[in-house]
């Protein structure tokens, strides 16, 4: 069995800058920005449709991302906007099916 790595001032910090970044993006601002489905959208964030369809209901059936949810989609735009820029090599790590 391996031993773990040590964490180092760098990790530690990398970890600390983590925990309080404010990456997200909502469903509506995805939905506008990118031409996608609701079930496109419950794929990227891995919920149900009905689940996303809620999001973009008013009144007492709507329902709302969580943290998670809004992280994926960020994630997603990122990813749709700026793939070709990331290396070969990034790629292959990020997306183990990729070719």
């Amino acid at each position: 069995m391996r031993k773990p790595k040590t964490l180092g001032e760098r990790e530690l910090h990398l970890i600390r800058t983590y925990s309080f970044w404010d990456f997200r993006m909502t469903p509506i601002e995805f939905y506008i920005k990118w031409d996608v489905s609701y079930e496109q959208i419950a794929s990227i964030c891995y919920r149900s449709d009905s689940t996303v369809r809620g999001w973009f209901k008013h009144g007492k059936n709507q329902r709302y991302p969580n943290r998670n949810d809004l992280f994926n989609l960020a994630l997603m735009d990122f990813f749709l906007e700026h793939f070709e820029e990331i290396p070969e090599h990034l790629r292959r790590l990020l997306f183990s099916n990729y070719t």
